[in-house]
């Protein structure tokens, strides 16, 4: 194992901990930006999959959900909106 997947899986556990209150409170990130995190968590994913870098690649799955679920979230609360006005 190599010092970069250590530090690059520590910042990536410290930014899913710091993303739990987002997950649980009413309070969500804007679409577009969780999207698009999203997306660029997953190329990082496989990145580190393809360098070998497999604890990094196991914390940016754990992230890559975590940005997923808050846009879900974002989307059910725009789509009940959306439902709401009708």
């Amino acid at each position: 194992m190599q010092w970069q997947d250590i530090a690059i899986s520590v910042a990536q556990w410290a930014s899913v901990i710091a993303l739990f209150p987002s997950v649980f409170s009413r309070d969500k990130p804007a679409l577009s930006s969780s999207l698009l995190t999203t997306a660029c968590i997953s190329l990082f994913f496989v990145s580190y999959l393809t360098l070998g870098l497999v604890v990094s690649a196991i914390s940016a799955a754990f992230l890559l959900v975590t940005w997923a679920t808050l846009a879900y979230q974002q989307w059910r609360i725009i789509r009940s909106r959306a439902a709401d006005t009708m």
